[in-house]
Formats: C-alpha cells, structure tokens, sequence
C-alpha cells in the first residue's frame, strides 16, 4: 500500500510540479482563465477571416500553459532558509516531504503561455528577445532586487515564500506587463485574466495526492508559524529563462530551458556560457560562480542575440524554400524543366562528337 501511494507520488510530480504564477490555487493545480486577446486583428493589425477567428477561438477554449518565463532564484541565502523552512515542517509531519518543491527549481514564475510546436517555441523565443529591450527601458540601468520576507498559502494547498513590500513591486509588475503584452502580440496564448501575485513556492499538496487519504487535507499554519516573518533575504534580478512545464527538469533539478536573456547594469558573467539556443543557457548559478567569471557578460549576451538571429534567418529562408517547392506550380515546373533536359540530352547523344581523335 505505502510502496504504490509512493509511486502515485512520484508519478504526479511532473503533472502538478507546474509552475503557474496566478492568484489561487485552482491556478497551481493548473486550472487557469484564459487570457483576454483580441480575436479580431492579427499581429500585423489585419482583419481576421470569420474561419480564422474561429480557429483562435477553438485555440482559447483548449488553453493549457505548458511554458513559463522563470526567474530563478540563486542566491544561497534565500534557498537556504527555505531548506530549513522546509526541513522543519517536515520534522513536524514526514509525511509531507513529498509535497515540497525540489531543490533547484526554486523560482518566481512571471508569465504562462502555451506553446504547442517547435514554430511556436522559436515564436516564444523571440519575443523573450524583444522583451529585453522593454525591460532596460524599465529599469533604467539600475538593479532589480527582490526581498523575501514572510509565508503565506493559497487556499492552505500551496505553501509560499511572500515578497516582501518595496520599491521593487512596481518595476516587477511593469516587466510583468510587458512581458505579457510582448508575447500576446506575437500571437501566443500568454497569461490571464486575474492579477499577477509574484510568489516563491516551496510546497503543494497537490504533489501528493494519497495525503488526503492519510487525513491531511490542508497546511496547518502551526507548520511555519515561526517563520511567518522570517527574512529569507534578497534575490537580484539578473536573468529571466523560458522554461518548460512538461519537459524534463535538467539533473540540478532546474526546468528544462529553451532560451535566457541576461538583465540588469553590468550583469555577472556565467562559467558555463550563456546560449539563446538550449538548455545549458539555463542552468541557475551561485553568486560564487558570478564573482569566478570575468568575461563581460553584455558582450556575450550580444554575440548570442546575434546568433539566434541568423539561426532564426536561416530557418525562415529554408521554411521559405519548402514552401515555395511544394506549390503545385513549382513542382510542374521542376517537372517540365526535367523533361526538357532529358530531351535535349536524348538529342544531343545522337550527335556528340569525339574529340579526342583532333586533339592527338
């Protein structure tokens, strides 16, 4: 009986371990309100046909994120208070171990999307990009820090680190926005309707689905009553990835990444490089491992930028010739162009000429 509610668990760990930045937790368990897009225009302000609209609107109805924009959390101070947050609740009741959030994925999710196939991904990835510029704007060359302080619940089934008041709320909830509006206008499913609430999670219940039928039914606010005003301590902003929901979490137990972009003033360089093309552009780093490397990292960010962008050129160009070489026209013409040569080759044996004899 133990042996199959374990397997039950770890099983619905990568169906629920889902990182929904929204304000309940109907929103955590993965139900969430579909974003308010206007269904009428396209990207490119153009009216929609009735049989297009009708396509988004068949599109909405099925909205399920499976993307996120993550900003990780790094900073050793921070994940290790919430160890010890965590370590103490469990000491109080083991059974709830298998509802904390793993080591490594610790994070504040800024934006859900749905992304259904590598064109829509690559869609995702450049908005990421062209979100970067918006976020400098906001920022004004200056830092974003973020402190955490305090824990509060959604509904007594996620557990949560808060963020703290600040002069960081209202830049967070600009980028927010942007990155909202960003990927909504390059036509992704992105976001909902309800208002952004920048969490950290550290524990769900939904993790472990047998616990109700071991009688825990929600978190007892006594679990974590001496850190309802703990400081945590502060995360600073310095990277944002698009992260998987679905895929495999890298062996650090980070989200599986498709892209980053680096923020902030004279942001930290990586040991490990940084990519716009896969996973190990992703792999969260420790403030040790920033003060290690000393390549400047906007120097980098630019080269990466600059790649990504003649990948995605040269990928455009040969979706472009796939196309143009199945229209019916082409392929006629292919045909035809083939038939003629054969033809002419047919004709041209008959009278070739050996030379050979006139050059000895």
């Amino acid at each position: 009986m133990e042996m199959s509610e374990e397997l039950e668990a770890n099983t619905m760990d990568s169906l629920v371990d889902m990182p929904f930045a929204t304000i309940d937790v109907k929103d955590d368990c993965g139900i969430i309100d579909v974003p308010q897009i206007n269904l009428e225009r396209s990207e490119g302000n153009e009216w929609l046909s009735k049989d297009q609209i009708k396509k988004r609107k068949k599109k909405h109805k099925d909205y399920q994120p499976n993307y996120f924009l993550s900003i990780p959390i790094t900073n050793k101070e921070v994940t290790r208070g919430i160890k010890i947050l965590q370590n103490a609740i469990i000491q109080q009741d083991k059974r709830l171990s298998k509802a904390m959030t793993n080591d490594g994925s610790f994070h504040v999710t800024l934006l859900v999307m749905q992304l259904l196939n590598d064109d829509e991904i690559n869609i995702g990835i450049d908005a990421l990009l062209e979100l970067k510029p918006c976020i400098e704007e906001i920022l004004q060359g200056k830092y974003l820090t973020l402190p955490f302080q305090g824990i509060d619940t959604f509904e007594n089934q996620v557990g949560f680190v808060k963020l703290a008041e600040g002069d960081h709320i209202n830049p967070l909830l600009e980028i927010a926005e942007a990155a909202k509006r960003t990927f909504q206008e390059k036509g992704i499913l992105a976001g909902d309707s309800r208002s952004f609430k920048p969490h950290l999670t550290f524990m769900k219940l939904s993790k472990a689905p047998w616990l109700r039928k071991k009688g825990v039914q929600k978190i007892d606010p006594k679990l974590y009553e001496k850190f309802i005003s703990h400081r945590f301590g502060e995360e600073m902003v310095h990277r944002i990835d698009l992260c998987s929901m679905t895929k495999k979490k890298q062996s650090n137990g980070y989200y599986h990444c498709e892209s980053s972009i680096v923020i902030g003033e004279r942001a930290p360089g990586r040991k490990d490089g940084t990519s716009a093309m896969g996973q190990l552009c992703c792999v969260p780093f420790s403030r040790d491992e920033e003060k290690i490397s000393k390549r400047p990292i906007g120097i980098r960010d630019l080269i990466n930028e600059a790649l990504h962008q003649e990948r995605m050129g040269l990928k455009a160009k040969v979706k472009q010739i796939k196309e143009l070489l199945f229209k019916p026209e082409t392929q006629a013409k292919i045909r035809r162009e083939l038939f003629e040569g054969r033809s002419i080759n047919h004709s041209n044996q008959g009278n070739d000429v050996d030379f050979s004899d006139t050059l000895t």
